[in-house]
């Protein structure tokens, strides 16, 4: 049964997604899109969506895959939806909240052991690597196209985003405005 798929793969998400949302983009795309539950562009479109909207991204994807899947099995009727949303959003999250819950317990009583400090030190770098490859994930034909002036238009405004972002420290929700524009007005 489809449900019990989606609560295998949200499960494994949400007990090995370390890092956050884009260090778990390389697991959740691989969970969601290797299945062939949804496309690459559709992955990619949902990781934007993600970003606009309150809310992290592996919670955001686990809510809208567990709506928009059951569908393609044949349960067609809006509850079900509903009810694959709630299954892929209680399982993807109840994994890290119980971890969080014991972990903050202790590290709390260990915050000054050489081990805690040890493990700290070597995670931080393995998160660092997660995160590019999520932005290494991301670049690809679906987002950037295959064209080379669509190519040249989409690595335009990455790096102007960047820069924007970077070194004259604009606000988020304006670059997505102005990306928005500017994709409008290019493509």
């Amino acid at each position: 049964m489809i449900y019990l798929q989606l609560i295998w793969s949200y499960l494994k998400i949400g007990l090995f997604g370390f890092g956050g949302g884009y260090a778990m983009l390389a697991l959740i795309e691989r969970e969601i899109v290797s299945p062939g539950w949804i496309s690459e562009r559709m992955f990619t479109d949902i990781v934007a969506i993600s970003q606009m909207t309150p809310g992290p991204i592996g919670i955001n994807s686990a809510t809208y895959i567990g709506y928009v899947v059951p569908g393609e099995y044949g349960f067609s009727e809006w509850w079900w939806g509903v009810l694959g949303s709630v299954i892929c959003t209680l399982v993807v999250v109840l994994p890290s909240f119980l971890l969080v819950a014991y972990t903050s317990h202790f590290i709390t009583r260990h915050k000054d052991s050489a081990a805690v400090k040890g493990v700290f030190a070597g995670l931080r770098p393995v998160v660092i690597g997660l995160i590019a490859s999520a932005a290494l994930l991301l670049m690809n034909g679906a987002n950037f196209g295959t064209a080379t002036p669509d190519v040249i238009k989409s690595i335009s405004l990455c790096v102007a985003a960047f820069v924007a972002v970077y070194f004259f420290k604009l606000h988020p929700i304006l670059i997505i405005v102005l990306a928005g524009a500017a994709g409008w007005l290019l493509f």
